[in-house]
């Protein structure tokens, strides 16, 4: 009889035990992740386009179901790449695309590769070792815009600088924003 009890005292607390594990387990499979916001979502999928660039720069602004792109492009396929992209945004229902496909020439492409060239071999060159680099060089009909995040002001002036000793460039517009970018994470 001694040996009956230790058997069912053995049984219910394998049974007890294994009926906690599950609800632990039920417990934690029931636990959700804080889900990306719908910023957030379309900055890593614009990110990941195939051919968005250091000489491209894609902006977005969210307005409830709706999403405007801006922005100017090189790289042909990206202007409708991106919208397509952000189409398949859980609750995004409509995209309105305003980014400029800038003409490629050889005018243009000397001065972006020129800039370019030049802030990697003279400058802070750091901004650029990433395949989605922090700051953008966008340049049309000879003017450059420089976009993005950089970590001091002075590496922003350095920019500047070099920008405007690039031959055939008429102006030169700084929008580049010391700190960093929130979205990235």
């Amino acid at each position: 009889m001694n040996r009956i009890k230790k058997l069912f005292a053995l049984s219910f607390a394998v049974f007890a035990f294994s009926f906690v594990g599950f609800s632990g387990e039920s417990f934690a499979a029931s636990e959700v992740k804080p889900a990306r916001t719908v910023e957030q979502e379309i900055y890593k999928k614009l990110l990941r386009l195939p051919n968005y660039n250091v000489f491209d720069h894609i902006t977005y602004q969210v307005n409830g179901d709706t999403v405007v792109l801006s922005g100017k492009t090189i790289t042909l396929g990206t202007k409708r790449a991106a919208a397509e992209v952000v189409k398949d945004v859980p609750g995004i229902k409509n995209v309105v695309n305003n980014i400029e496909e800038l003409p490629v020439g050889s005018f243009d492409n000397r001065i972006r590769y020129s800039v370019l060239r030049s802030f990697v071999d003279r400058g802070p060159a750091q901004y650029f070792n990433s395949i989605n680099p922090d700051v953008r060089i966008i340049v049309k009909n000879g003017r450059i815009t420089l976009e993005g995040f950089v970590a001091r002001e002075s590496d922003a002036n350095l920019m500047n600088l070099l920008a405007n000793g690039i031959p055939g460039v008429f102006e030169v517009t700084n929008n580049l924003v010391v700190g960093r970018d929130s979205r990235r994470s």
